[in-house]
């Protein structure tokens, strides 16, 4: 038996907002907001803004869903809105707000531009797995593996989630959370009182990269590592490159883009013109007259895909140039 993660896709929104519906736990913080769950997640699918992947258990050829992850990079007024008591649950807010047209996600240029200055507010919309299976010790490693996976590289400057199980309550503290206070929603010492009934009422937990010096070294913290990106791909770049860098071929990856065999190749020759120029240590320049780097600079593109894998900042959606600070 393996657990595997994926993109979710239009397919898989039914299935998973069922599970949240049954659980004992999630269903009923959601009461009326779950019918429009699933239309929320089909219209968001594909936004920058929001993060969405699905977990299988596969066991030979059977493949069971467990369950889904979902994550949005919402604005500052929501997270104010959040943290204003008294505290609501915040998956049903947002799918009450993404039904209504009131989104509190960032469109994509609002992401891009976030990204590179100022810094993104990360806000968990649900963790919602089979009941059965949410506490068991190899799901709980891959649903964080996965969420740092998902995140890290992007200028987070905020993070904030609610717990989906007693478990993932303490799991969630222990990694270096704050909870937001029910008081006057300031961030302080978790668990000043019954983990129990904390569980029970809304409850938020978070942390945000100013107080992230005080946990130094806690689990929670990877997902602020942040670096600058230094090769400044373009969009059309960063995809090509985040499908060769799950191992596929080129003839795989012109299939799955939807693209020419030709401009595949293109691509890669631009994509090593503006690394080799940006960071030469990375992928030095090709030698006078090797003009087809697909073919002949495999080890070259390996050596880039390594870099890659150990710096995500490269492949996030991020505005090439910062914004203009406004006259007075």
């Amino acid at each position: 038996m393996a657990i595997q993660c994926r993109a979710m896709t239009a397919s898989d929104v039914r299935r998973s907002v069922d599970i949240i519906a049954t659980n004992p736990i999630l269903g009923p913080r959601y009461e009326g907001a779950i019918d429009a769950l699933a239309d929320a997640w089909v219209g968001l699918l594909g936004r920058e803004a929001f993060r969405a992947v699905v977990f299988e258990e596969v066991t030979g050829s059977t493949v069971r869903l467990l369950g889904s992850g979902t994550s949005v990079f919402a604005s500052d007024a929501f997270v104010r809105q959040c943290k204003t008591p008294p505290h609501g649950w915040i998956g049903p807010a947002l799918a009450r707000a993404v039904d209504m047209g009131d989104t509190p996600l960032l469109s994509d240029a609002q992401v891009r531009t976030n990204n590179a200055s100022g810094g993104l507010n990360l806000v968990v919309w649900e963790c919602g797995l089979l009941p059965g299976d949410v506490d068991r010790l190899d799901m709980i490693d891959k649903v964080v593996s996965t969420f740092v996976e998902q995140h890290r590289g992007f200028l987070v400057k905020e993070w904030l989630t609610q717990a989906p199980s007693l478990a993932s309550l303490h799991g969630t503290i222990n990694s270096g959370a704050y909870q937001v206070s029910p008081i006057d929603g300031s961030y302080v010492s978790p668990l000043g009182g019954d983990a129990d009934e904390l569980f029970k009422r809304p409850h938020l937990l978070g942390l945000t990269r100013d107080l992230l010096t005080r946990r130094v070294g806690s689990a929670v913290g990877s997902v602020f590592i942040y670096q600058r990106p230094r090769l400044g791909l373009r969009p059309g770049e960063q995809r090509l490159l985040l499908v060769a860098i799950a191992g596929r071929t080129d003839q795989e990856i012109a299939g799955e883009l939807g693209i020419s065999l030709s401009t595949v190749k293109k691509t890669w020759r631009s994509i090593h013109d503006r690394a080799s120029a940006r960071a030469p240590e990375v992928v030095p320049p090709l030698l006078t007259g090797d003009d087809d780097w697909s073919v002949r600079g495999k080890g070259k593109k390996q050596q880039l895909l390594a870099y890659l894998r150990e710096h995500p900042e490269e492949l996030r959606p991020a505005a090439r140039k910062a914004p203009r600070t406004p006259r007075a």
